[in-house]
């Protein structure tokens, strides 16, 4: 009886090789596999204390975000990226995030919807693969009405989240919907108003619009905190339990690099890019003192992490990738 050997099966195949070559017939082969060109579902589960916390994966935008900061020269922020090994473009992700609490399914912000193109826009697809459907969201909370946060909110002009009361900032409210044209600021994308009007319009008409105030609380167990400059309205989120907290940033910084060195590094998008400085600097002193967690709207998915301060500057600090029950923050 033989045996089968690694070195028998090797000298098996390097003889039929030779003899194809001599009766000049074809070498058996196999095709080489098409490469996949797709990522697994974009969600990324963790608990904190009692509460679930899904993070999803709109999609990720390729943004040349040299041209887009402000108060920073092209090539100091080009410099930047590079030395974290990022490339220009840079994929940026848009990440919203939903909270369980046992009783109440709660969104906060909501992606981009159609607006963006084919890149982003996959909010609902991810919320199904991680295993709820947008009929099951109770509450969606937006950090501000820009459309990358609000697009999803609607499709065809109809909600998507038909059973959900949107909670939007009152000063967002104000300056989106309310503001007269002629008082709009220079300089701003007109588009803007129009798209947060689309986006809110099917949810005003049936009631399902809330408005809240500067550092209130949104929903029980939801409370906000103003961070002006990005827009007139913009608020983080904050929940807490198991002695543990998490704020929602929203949109404090755009990605997790150049602000982080620079938190005077101001963005194209910001209304008024002062207020936005002081705002990401309150963010940023509150997470280093406190600890707590943080997610961010347009930080590398899932967003979720720490911020660790070194002198002037700060770092980003993602969260630990854990599996199943380890994923569990008490």
């Amino acid at each position: 009886m033989n045996t089968i050997t690694r070195r028998n099966v090797l000298k098996g195949a390097s003889t039929l090789a030779a003899v194809s070559a001599v009766m000049g017939t074809p070498y058996l082969s196999f095709a080489a596999a098409p490469k996949q060109r797709f990522q697994s579902p974009g969600f990324y589960r963790m608990a904190l204390g009692d509460l679930e916390i899904t993070a999803l994966l709109d999609g990720t935008l390729p943004l040349p975000l040299p041209e887009m900061y402000r108060d920073v020269t092209p090539e100091n922020a080009a410099q930047l990226l590079r030395a974290a090994y990022r490339d220009i473009p840079t994929d940026t992700s848009v990440n919203a995030f939903l909270v369980n609490d046992g009783k109440r399914l709660v969104l906060i912000d909501a992606g981009t919807g159609h607006y963006l193109g084919t890149e982003a826009g996959h909010l609902v697809s991810n919320l199904e693969a991680s295993g709820y459907k947008a009929s099951h969201v109770d509450h969606v909370i937006l950090t501000h009405v820009h459309t990358d946060h609000s697009g999803g909110l609607v499709r065809d002009g109809k909600a998507v989240f038909e059973n959900a009361t949107v909670h939007v900032p009152a000063r967002e409210l104000e300056f989106w919907l309310k503001m007269p044209a002629d008082a709009r600021p220079e300089g701003l994308n007109r588009q803007l108003f129009k798209e947060a009007k689309e986006c809110l319009r099917p949810y005003l008409q049936r009631g399902s619009v809330q408005e809240f105030k500067d550092q209130e609380e949104v929903i029980a167990g939801f409370h906000s905190i103003l961070r002006p400059g990005h827009t007139p309205g913009h608020s983080s989120i904050v929940i807490e339990s198991g002695g543990r907290k998490m704020v929602f940033w929203g949109d404090i910084t755009h990605g997790d690099i150049v602000q982080f060195e620079q938190p005077d590094v101001t963005i194209e998008f910001d209304v008024d890019r002062l207020e936005a400085v002081r705002s990401r600097k309150q963010a940023f002193a509150e997470a280093t003192a406190e600890g707590h967690l943080v997610a961010g709207a347009h930080i590398a998915f899932p967003g979720i992490g720490n911020v660790l301060q070194d002198g002037q500057h700060f770092n980003w600090m993602p969260v630990n990738y854990a599996d199943g029950e380890g994923g569990v923050i008490k």
